[in-house]
């Protein structure tokens, strides 16, 4: 039996397989080694995880995947290896980050561009084994341009600079109860302004036929690729996402990659489907 686990901040997904075959799939809250310690890990499997297997032995289970946000460093990802042996103690356990995992599921084994558009947004260069290439994130304040974290900044920009109708910026303040002093307090006073900005794509995606939400959407995805992306020198190969953004917007995404001579490939909404396959395989 294969264990494949894809994790995140927020969730986990757990799925146990047999060959092709779903035996058993669990959503846990997430796990990030960078920002949980041992115990903690320890205590959402044996709470969250372990109660729901309705007869799966963590026995049974001979290969586990573990891709996670947070697995970045070979110290990490040894620590996690270490833990999660200690629970599926018979299987061969892979420690990988969330990255690798979005590469096998959007490429499986052979080369390409593989781009996650999350809260965040990342990307890499796969060769149909490894990541070769990858450019870095740098986070919400320095990089991670089209993720949901940079549209609504940019929404709330055009916004208070009166680049969007006056309609569309009445509703959406009025909608989510803004203010410029709120406003101000979320992003530079409180914790975890990126989420925060990241809560107002769904916004845009109501009013995306609104010719100035479009070319909003259209030049921050067309930013994500002449910044992350034509960096690879691959403009032959097709870019591949993952993520429930690119999903939403699959149509701009395109017209943004077909502007700068490149083709939009794959979209998964999660990774997991991706990698249900690939260790199938």
């Amino acid at each position: 039996m294969n264990l494949i686990v894809d994790s995140g901040s927020t969730k986990t997904d757990w799925s146990f397989c047999k060959g092709r075959e779903i035996l058993k799939a669990v959503r846990t809250q997430g796990i990030n080694p960078c920002h949980q310690d041992r115990e903690t890990i320890i205590m959402i499997i044996g709470d969250e995880l372990m109660t729901e297997l309705d007869g799966i032995s963590p026995a049974d289970v001979e290969s586990m995947y573990f891709y996670g946000s947070g697995c970045a460093t070979k110290n990490i990802c040894s620590d996690m290896r270490t833990l999660l042996k200690s629970i599926f103690m018979n299987a061969r356990v892979e420690v990988a980050s969330d990255m690798l995992g979005a590469a096998r599921a959007l490429c499986g084994h052979s080369e390409g561009i593989a781009c996650v558009l999350g809260t965040g947004s990342n990307s890499c260069l796969y060769d149909g084994s490894r990541i070769v290439d990858q450019i870095p994130s740098l986070g919400y304040i320095l990089g991670d341009e089209g993720s949901s974290a940079a549209l609504g900044r940019r929404l709330i920009s055009d916004c208070l600079k009166r680049q969007l109708p006056d309609e569309v910026a009445s509703e959406f303040l009025s909608r989510y109860g803004l203010s410029h002093d709120i406003i101000i307090e979320n992003v530079y006073r409180k914790p975890m302004a990126n989420r925060y900005m990241a809560g107002f794509a769904l916004f845009l995606a109501e009013k995306r036929n609104i010719d100035e939400v479009h070319n909003l959407l259209v030049n921050c995805f067309r930013e994500f690729f002449q910044r992350n992306v034509m960096n690879y020198h691959k403009p032959w190969l097709p870019v591949n996402f993952v993520g429930s953004l690119a999903a939403t917007f699959s149509s701009e995404l395109s017209e943004a990659a077909e502007s700068l001579g490149m083709t939009v490939g794959t979209i998964l909404r999660s990774p997991m489907e991706g990698l249900e396959d690939f260790h199938a395989s």
